[in-house]
């Protein structure tokens, strides 16, 4: 008997063409650092997807040390660079766009991803060691 279709396809190829929502979780890797629900007023600035410069004051959906996911009135593709500035503090860092959700009417959620991580850009108070790589265990000689 033949190997019906979906036997061939890569679980991986169909993760991705399925285009998974912020809802669904994989479990294949633990997360970096834990995620807080918390609305923070930021700036956003960088350039859409029509090439366009902008500068937008929007909020955060979901934070932690290493981005977050924020609302934003730009449309935005995957791997583009975004400056986030923390009104509070005025502190500026690069991030990069890893998920782009659908448009809505406050905007489109973006999840960006810090170039380095910052666990006090946000002003929340991870719980150390979390936002930390973890050593690897030292095994016998």
């Amino acid at each position: 008997m033949e190997p019906s279709r979906l036997d061939c396809i890569d679980p991986i190829l169909q993760l991705l063409e399925h285009g998974l929502t912020m809802t669904e979780v994989l479990n294949e890797c633990p997360r970096r650092s834990s995620r807080v629900f918390m609305r923070i007023r930021v700036v956003a600035q960088g350039k859409n997807k029509l090439g366009r410069k902008f500068r937008e004051a929007c909020n955060t959906i979901v934070v932690n040390a290493h981005g977050g996911l924020i609302l934003l009135p730009q449309e935005m593709e995957i791997g583009a660079m975004v400056v986030l500035t923390n009104p509070f503090t005025m502190e500026e860092l690069e991030s990069r766009v890893v998920f782009v959700g659908e448009d809505g009417d406050k905007g489109q959620r973006i999840g960006l991803e810090f170039l380095c991580p910052a666990p006090h850009f946000w002003g929340v108070e991870f719980t150390p060691p979390d936002w930390k790589p973890k050593p690897e265990a030292i095994g016998p000689n």
